[in-house]
């Protein structure tokens, strides 16, 4: 097969699938409905007795059969963060009605990131090598405890034989895998890359992990009003699972082979703080520097800018230093962008956060309706509107997506209307 040539300033990125397993919804469809109500998915772990832990709720998974996806044997051998994100890129490449053909295989790339990886898997293992022995360990652990088991799995279920790997980013991994397949569509070396990011960080070894460093909220009294980014009475984030894959393909492709496109991927912008294993800078500057220059690679001015998808994980650092980066770079623009925070909702979802967020920013620019900032009862910043509590129409063509991480990874997306494309009509939960 002839390779493409490499033009990256004339190759434009569109997104045509998109797949989500999340707390609230199994489903891209499913999960955007219950933003668009302001629908909590946080609750009381049920998996397993939370007692032992100082945080006993999160954004739990329930209901998830990995067996519609995937056969029972490959279910067996995977962790639920890789099981997650072969749902989730099955989802996406049905929506992309993409069938990876033998000419189209060696042009097919697969980025799908974790931020913790396999913690049931490695709980067990250990538990199991600890109380019984090495025979008695689980025989997937080998392959399944990688944090790349989940883009090998997608890779041979689809026959996808580009560039595949696994990107470990913190909170910014789904953001960074997305932006870098872009990348990788943009200088030639694919046609089609299915991306984005997953994790169950939801199991006693991360949540233990994350309570000791009082990075979670213990608001015990009502779960679901735990996760309030931007509020003044913010005590912590909420841990979430679940995954966000989407299918981006180069325009020509997409246009050439007949698919629906959902929106362009059109900016990126990745920097790093240097500058604490856990906290971020505190003048916010390399956040800052990731949303300029997601700006400038999408070719957009902050004016342009209608929506911002908001990292907002409702820690008092982070909430505040994103705040204050905001009014830096988009400067008096910024009273008038809606921001959201879909973590209030879902918790934080880690490695999946930024592919789940971007997606949501997705469907805001699809259907004219900005998702709301629920528990947001009294913002820090009273001049910076955080849509509390109740979903609003809102014209939005530009939307960007912010994610940041632990270790200081800074990641941006900048996602806009299509060429051509329709809106997708709403009629619920939203204001005038």
């Amino acid at each position: 097969m002839t390779a493409t040539p490499r033009d990256p300033a004339g190759r434009r990125v569109v997104i045509t699938g998109t797949g989500v397993i999340s707390p609230i919804g199994l489903t891209t469809r499913d999960f955007w409905d219950s933003l668009v109500a302001g629908r909590s998915g946080i609750r009381v772990i049920s998996r397993y007795d939370p007692d032992t832990l100082p945080t006993r709720f999160a954004g739990e998974v329930v209901d998830f059969d990995a067996r519609t996806y995937m056969p029972n044997r490959v279910g067996r051998r995977l962790d639920r963060f890789a099981q997650f994100a072969l749902a989730a890129a099955m989802q996406a490449v049905q929506e992309a009605g993409l069938t990876v053909t033998e000419d189209l295989a060696a042009r097919t790339a697969v980025v799908a990131g974790t931020g913790y990886g396999a913690g049931h898997f490695t709980r067990d293992a250990v538990l199991a090598l600890r109380d019984s022995g090495r025979r008695r360990m689980n025989a997937y652990f080998a392959s399944a405890g990688s944090s790349d088991s989940a883009t090998v799995e997608i890779a041979s279920r689809l026959g996808a034989r580009g560039p595949s790997g696994a990107m470990v980013a913190a909170c910014a991994t789904g953001a960074m895998c997305i932006g870098d397949a872009m990348r990788l569509i943009r200088h030639g070396y694919a046609e089609v890359v299915v991306a984005g990011g997953s994790d169950d960080a939801v199991n006693p070894l991360d949540l233990a992990t994350s309570a000791n460093i009082g990075a979670l909220s213990r608001r015990t009294d009502r779960p679901e009003r735990a996760s309030r980014p931007f509020d003044r009475e913010r005590d912590g984030f909420v841990m979430g699972a679940g995954a966000g894959i989407v299918v981006l393909e180069a325009e020509e492709h997409a246009v050439r082979r007949g698919a629906t496109v959902l929106g362009e991927l059109a900016g990126y912008g990745v920097t790093t703080d240097a500058y604490h294993s856990t906290h971020p800078h505190p003048d916010g500057r390399d956040v800052r520097r990731a949303m300029t220059e997601a700006l400038a690679d999408a070719g957009v001015r902050p004016e342009d800018v209608d929506h911002i998808s908001a990292h907002g994980t409702s820690t008092p650092l982070n909430d505040r230093i994103e705040s204050g980066a905001i009014r830096e770079v988009f400067g008096q623009r910024a009273l008038a962008i809606p921001i959201s925070s879909v973590k209030s909702m879902t918790g934080h979802m880690i490695g999946a956060a930024g592919a789940v967020e971007l997606i949501a920013a997705l469907q805001t620019v699809r259907t004219g309706v900005v998702p709301p900032t629920v528990n947001c009862d009294d913002p820090e910043d009273p001049e910076l509107d955080y849509v509390p509590h109740r979903a609003r129409r809102h014209d939005a063509r530009v939307v960007i997506s912010n994610s940041f991480g632990f270790g200081g990874h800074n990641a941006v997306l900048v996602v806009r209307e299509a060429r051509g494309t329709d809106r997708v009509q709403e009629n619920q939960g939203e204001e005038g």
